[in-house]
Parts: C-alpha cells; structure tokens; sequence
C-alpha cells in the first residue's frame, strides 16, 4: 500500500498534458468539466474490487465522506442526466443504509458519530427531492431512510449538560463523546428543514426552531460581530456547560444552518428565516479569498487542512446551491461567488498525468500539488451548483416527489428475521406529540441497549 501510494505521488508529479477549462454560460462545457472531475472522484472508489466493500472509498478516507460522495455523484447524474454512476449510486446508498435502515452499519458501530450519520441522511434526502430512481421490492424508499436518520439523531438530544444539543459521537468509548457540535446540531436541523418541507409536517419545523434557538443560546450561532452577521462557531466541551467555545469557523456548519434555513423559509414563508439566511451569508463571505474564490479559511492559510477538512468547499457549494433556490433573493450575490470560485477550481484541476487532477488552493496559480477524494468532490460539487437555474425547486409530496416514507421511520427493532412491518403512512403522522413520542421510543431502545 505505501508503495503504490508513492507510485500515485509520483505519477501525480508528471508534466501536465492537459488543462481543464470551463465557460460558466456555456451548458457543454460545464458537462465535460463535471465529467473529467467525477471520472478523477471515482479514481478513488475501490468498492467494486476482490476484497472492496460497495459504497466504501479507498483508504484514507472514512465512511462519513463516502456519503458525502455519494452525494456529489447523486447531483451530478441529476444536473447532467448523465447516468454513468447512477446504479452504482443507488447500490452504494442502499449497500451502506444498516440493517435498521438508519444508517448505522454495524461496520461502522464502534466509531460513527452523529454527523458520519447524519451525511448519509443529507445525501438520501436529497435523492427523494431529486425523484431520484426509487428502490424496489423491500428495500425502504429514499424518504424513509431520511426520516430513520432524523428520528434515531434527535432521540439522541439530551439536556443533562449545556441545556440541550446534540453530542458530536454517539458512543462513550469514542473521542469526542463529551463535545457538542455545530456539525452535528446544524446537520439535524438541516435534514428537519428539508423534511418539514417535503412532508407539510410542522411537527418537523418545532424540531428545527428547538435546534436554532438551542445553537443561539449556547453562542454556537452568535451575532458576535454584529446584528446583521451570524457567526458560526464549531463547538464546545460539556465539561464547563459549552462556554468555553472552540472558535473555529467551517464552510459546511455555516451551509448547513444557511440552506436549513433557507428551505424554512421556503416553506414557511416566515421573514424571520430569510433574516438568518441574510445574515448568516453576511458572515459567510470570510470563505472567499479576496471576496472572489472559495477556501476554507480555518486551515488553508497555513496549509493544514487534513483530508476531511478538504471535503467541506464541496458540501458548502452543494448546499449554497439549494440555498439560491430556496431563498431567490439570494441568487444573485451567492451565483457571483459561485462562479468567481468555479474559474478558480478550473484552472486549479490541472494537474497529475491526466491533467485535470484537481488542487486545494484554487486562488493559486494553477494546481497547487494537492490532491485526493476531498479534492475531487469540492469541484465537481460546485460544477454541479452552476446548473442548478437548469432545474425545477427540490420537489415535495405534494408537487411530484414519489418517494415513500414513514414518520416513525428509525425506531423499529431489527430482529432476526428482518425489520418489522411498517404501517404508518408518512402523510399519517401530524403534530409535534407523535414525533415527541416517536424520538422517546428510540431513546428508551437506545437506553435499553447501553444497558444489555
């Protein structure tokens, strides 16, 4: 292994023969961008190989990322029509869902945390808004497995230390475990704006203003640097209460809060989530070098960032897409960063003997060097975001989403013989009192296992 990834660096080293080039205006050239880039993402994918797992990338990189990948490759078979990954998507998707259909394989029992979870619930929500192919037979549809990860997390609130929140991991043996997080709040919250939409069920909105108003008291979202700006801070310990915050900014937490907020807004029509939208994205303007081309401020400059942090541009691009179509008096100001940043990452996805490896930096002057599966996706992701005018909203229920769900969706026990029937309809499921009672059922399961 260490041999060949010497071999890779080497190659990788090799004169440039090509450069990737992009028009933003032009549809064609967008598509051969998005094409190269996700040919040089799947370079990663090793699932398919003597000895690979379906859904799972090469080493280094963990399962959490694989479904942010995943998700990537999702909108691009969705902004392109190109179907070259898309059954190869779908097999990865279900392949990885857990045999309680929530996301939590057991492969991956002794070190997931809540946000590895909850990528894997941005992702299939996502499908479900896409009409992405629907599973057949048995297999539970793309709504559903959302609703299992947003139930099995928010079971996991607890207000024994900081009031509220979620912890970043879920099981105790795990660094981390005493730690609250911006990711990990700001993803349920997401996922609850985006199901509160798609369902009609407000029981999903108290959800998110419970995450909000949570995140603002213990100053994880904080008007620190004015009353039109909303920071974003990345977390703090349980040991003093979460007030002694790790100020450290990440391009994905303030996506996460911004698109959440934008889909609540969308659906709500309530000028206060369009005001946090505003001001949120006020704040997220520090992510761009020289106000022009994305980086991640908080390990760029000192070339730090490991190789999850070089995964994040392409989350916060994916998600200040929806956040355009969501809240449209923002198009505008977010497209010009979008497509400042989208010419950055061209001319930066120019290396390796193919040419159009792509880099971290994308202000610098050409490829920069860097390269890996972080790399791949923060660029195809924000080539995919140039498209998103070439398509309808992200549907619902009720205007052409087919996906199938279940309000109680996660909170079902896996026996022997498989998972239970399910026999609550989606549209079934009304007021804030059944997903109250839905989430006490996973706690008291989630008890009754730490327990035994």
């Amino acid at each position: 292994m260490m041999l060949m990834r010497r071999v890779i660096a080497g190659l990788l080293l090799l004169p440039v023969v090509w450069m990737l080039k992009i028009d933003v205006n032009d549809v064609d050239s967008i598509h051969e961008a998005q094409a190269l880039v996700a040919k040089g993402l799947m370079d990663y994918y090793n699932g398919n190989d003597s000895g690979g797992t379906p859904g799972m990338f090469q080493s280094p990189y963990y399962w959490w990322e694989a479904g942010v990948a995943w998700g990537t490759l999702l909108d691009y078979v969705y902004y392109t029509g190109n179907d070259t990954y898309k059954d190869l998507v779908k097999t990865s998707l279900l392949y990885q869902r857990g045999e309680n259909n929530d996301y939590m394989p057991e492969n991956q029992t002794s070190v997931e945390g809540n946000d590895d979870q909850a990528f894997w619930g941005i992702t299939v929500m996502a499908a479900a808004e896409n009409n992405f192919t629907n599973p057949e037979g048995d297999y539970p549809g793309w709504l559903y497995l959302a609703q299992a990860v947003f139930n099995t997390m928010a079971a996991r609130w607890e207000t024994g230390s900081c009031n509220g929140g979620l912890r970043w991991q879920i099981y105790t043996w795990n660094s981390g475990y005493s730690y609250k997080n911006a990711v990990s709040n700001g993803s349920l919250f997401n996922i609850g704006a985006r199901l509160a939409r798609y369902t009609g069920n407000d029981s999903y909105v108290e959800w998110c203003e419970k995450v909000w108003d949570w995140s603002e008291d213990v100053s994880f979202v904080n008007h620190t640097l004015g009353a039109d700006s909303l920071s974003i801070y990345d977390g703090a310990d349980m040991s003093q209460n979460c007030s002694d915050i790790k100020k450290l900014e990440w391009t994905y937490n303030y996506g996460l809060y911004l698109s959440g907020a934008a889909f609540l807004y969308n659906y709500t029509e309530d000028r206060k989530w369009l005001a946090r939208v505003e001001h949120v994205w006020n704040r997220a303007k520090v992510f761009f070098h020289d106000g022009k081309i994305m980086y991640e401020a908080a390990c760029q400059p000192s070339n730090g960032c490991n190789n999850d942090q070089r995964s994040f541009k392409g989350i916060f691009s994916r998600l200040l897409g929806l956040t355009m179509k969501m809240a449209p008096t923002m198009h505008d100001q977010i497209r010009e960063k979008l497509v400042s940043s989208a010419y950055g990452a061209a001319q930066s996805c120019s290396g390796g003997t193919d040419g159009h490896t792509c880099g971290l930096n994308w202000f610098y002057d050409g490829w920069d060097g860097m390269y890996g599966l972080g790399e791949q996706i923060s660029a195809l992701d924000l080539f995919n975001t140039l498209l998103i005018d070439e398509q309808h909203a992200p549907l619902t229920d009720r205007t052409g989403g087919s996906s199938k769900g279940d309000g109680s969706a996660g909170t079902k026990s896996k026996g022997p013989e498989g998972v239970s029937a399910l026999d609550i309809e989606t549209k079934d499921i009304a007021g804030a009192s059944v997903i109250t009672a839905v989430v006490l059922i996973v706690m008291l399961a989630s008890t009754w296992w730490l327990i035994f």
